[in-house]
């Protein structure tokens, strides 16, 4: 028991976002369990993600403010955008404002209409995206670090450069996690020749 606490305590703490609702700045090469995280992403990749996250958040804070609750997450360029709105006026405005951002390539907006989640409601999410996590570590044929795990209001969404079948290994391991309500794939699709290719090491000089 405790051992399993322990490793939703290192995945929770290895990229949960913010419960603020800021956008989510980690990215790949945390430490999980142990093992440096490797992403799939070139670390270009990364730092445009981060860039996108941020100025989304802001774009859509200056011109919707506390009508919305937004949580944006950015991967390979593909950003999530959840949380809650006021209305689908806002809903739209917002998906029009992270489509004007430089770099980003896709907007999948999650947002729901009605108030904003409760603090309560945030603290189980990050709890939930801990043992989502933890639940990947454990696993032997899931390449943890390759999924980006997002919770919102009992909803996991899952991101990542991943093969048919990792993809759906996820979404196994995350639906038998108590507590999630459903789980959405915002996946990009890989072959299994491709992810060969990025499992090789760097050829050494």
């Amino acid at each position: 028991m405790k051992l399993q606490l322990q490793k939703v305590l290192l995945a929770t703490m290895a990229g949960v976002s913010l419960l603020s609702g800021c956008a989510p700045l980690v990215v790949g090469g945390a430490v999980v369990g142990g093992m440096v995280a490797v992403d799939r992403r070139t670390s270009g990749t990364q730092l445009e993600d981060e860039a996108i996250e941020l100025k989304v958040a802001n774009a859509v804070s200056k011109e919707l403010g506390e009508r919305v609750h937004l949580n944006v997450t950015s991967y390979n360029r593909r950003v999530l955008l959840t949380g809650e709105v006021r209305n689908d006026a806002d809903r739209s405005r917002a998906t029009l404002l992270a489509q004007s951002q430089e770099n980003v390539k896709d907007v999948v907006n999650d947002l729901a209409i009605g108030a904003s989640s409760s603090l309560s409601q945030r603290t189980k999410d990050t709890v939930t995206t801990g043992q989502v996590k933890a639940a990947f570590v454990d696993a032997k044929d899931l390449q943890a670090s390759a999924v980006k795990v997002v919770t919102e209001r009992g909803i996991v969404y899952l991101m990542g450069r991943v093969t048919a079948r990792e993809a759906q290994r996820a979404t196994d391991i995350a639906r038998g996690i108590s507590g999630v309500a459903k789980v959405v794939r915002v996946f990009e699709d890989i072959s299994e020749e491709e992810l060969k290719r990025l499992s090789q090491p760097p050829l050494s000089r």
